[in-house]
């Protein structure tokens, strides 16, 4: 969740949107630079298996932001995500989807800086040939992003517009460009199942997280009104075209690098600047590469800014920081002061983070739309819209974040096999 949990507030601050605007909001929650991990945590069971995981995982977190809806419908359309979780699950269920929404906003912050650091000093290095501190670039990164957070919606609203637009140019350039010289034997090198399926389990954490946009669905309901025809379109509109972006971007890396290229990069910590690195190396022209760069750079950084502004507001919320120049100074201190300084110290975290977001994303993404949903239903609340598949499809999605779950403790207590060797 791509950098996935920002809100869409300076996008809605502009005017209601119609499905199709709805449906980029939910895309551009969830299109950011999370995808550059996943090329390397689906390095070990290579494209065939990550092409069908990446529709197992798709379906699974469209139908957990589709319970989300379905319970967000039976209130008004201006209550929040928290007021739902309290209502329907009291004040722990309240307490416990806080909580777990405030870590993945700072773990994401933390990824989010790293990945951006790591950009910064392999971009610098290559440029002008001078090798940047990884905690100065840090430092650096955070700073100069964190004035726009800091100055509020209106400005993110302005320099997002403008980084999303080069980010969609970029992405075409590089892709074209890419999708051009990828191999078909790269893609399918003929690795007998032994060999890729031990991989799988430890991927599919960082695909989770790639695909939350249930965020999104609160601010959507808000600004739509009860409308749960284009509501249900946006969502599933804007997850395919997520799917989409990622299945291009999955051709276009492995299609280019081969499979024993990853080891090297997982085990330098697997950050962007590794793979860019990895990709250059692997024979990639320099103009592609300065395209590839210049879009990791915009990528990163609307994914921070959106996740910082997100936890900014968040803090502001619930600590009730004036909106002064003070308020916002002691906000965005506490908003960005601790992931930076974790930056510092842990520098090559980027997937790390990313995994450890999935943890507490698997919470209020999947399990406690789910459980919401059925205590609505077993109250006889109707929104209008009800989602299909009765209470088969309900344990799907609660087993699919039960296997999130499992997955990610066993990868953090290293029992799962890593592709790094």
């Amino acid at each position: 969740m791509t950098e996935t949990l920002t809100t869409a507030n300076p996008i809605f601050s502009r005017r209601k949107p119609g499905v199709l605007g709805g449906a980029l909001i939910v895309a551009g929650s969830t299109v950011g630079a999370g995808m550059f991990s996943l090329p390397v945590v689906t390095s070990g069971m290579w494209f065939g298996w990550s092409l069908l995981l990446l529709l197992g995982v798709w379906f699974c977190m469209y139908s957990g932001g589709m319970y989300l809806l379905e319970t967000n419908l039976c209130y008004r359309p201006s209550d929040s995500f928290d007021t739902l979780a309290g209502d329907t699950l009291g004040r722990t269920g309240r307490i416990l989807n806080g909580l777990s929404v405030a870590f993945v906003l700072y773990i994401l912050t933390y990824a989010y800086v790293s990945g951006g650091s790591s950009v910064v000093s392999h971009s610098l290095g290559m440029l002008t040939g001078i090798e940047l501190n990884a905690s100065f670039s840090a430092l650096l990164f955070a700073t100069v992003l964190g004035v726009f957070v800091v100055a509020g919606a209106g400005a993110v609203d302005r320099i997002t517009t403008i980084m999303l637009g080069g980010m969609a140019l970029t992405f075409l350039g590089f892709c074209h460009g890419l999708l051009s010289s990828a191999d078909s034997r790269t893609l399918f090198p003929g690795l007998p199942m032994t060999e890729t399926m031990p991989y799988i389990a430890g991927a599919i954490p960082f695909l989770m997280v790639s695909f939350g946009f249930q965020n999104c669905i609160p601010s959507l309901v808000k600004y739509f009104g009860k409308e749960p025809v284009a509501l249900r379109r946006a969502a599933i509109i804007g997850t395919l075209i997520t799917l989409m972006f990622y299945l291009v971007w999955q051709v276009s890396v492995l299609g280019n690098l081969e499979r024993d290229a990853f080891p090297a990069v997982l085990a330098a910590g697997g950050n962007i600047g590794h793979l860019i690195g990895a990709l250059e190396q692997s024979g990639v022209s320099l103009g592609l590469s300065l395209l590839l760069q210049l879009f990791s750079h915009l990528a990163v950084a609307t994914s921070f800014i959106g996740v910082a502004l997100g936890l900014f507001d968040y803090i502001a919320d619930l600590f009730g920081f004036a909106n002064d120049l003070r308020g916002r100074l002691i906000t965005g201190l506490m908003t960005l002061a601790p992931p930076t300084v974790f930056a510092i110290v842990a520098p090559n975290g980027f997937l790390a983070a990313i995994g450890y977001a999935g943890i507490c994303a698997t919470v209020f993404a999947l399990i406690v739309p789910v459980l919401m949903t059925a205590v609505c239903r077993s109250r006889g609340m109707n929104g209008g819209y009800r989602v299909p598949g009765g209470t088969p499809r309900m344990v799907l999605v609660l087993l699919f974040a039960l296997v999130v779950l499992v997955c990610q403790l066993m990868n953090m207590a290293g029992w799962l096999p890593s592709f790094s060797g």
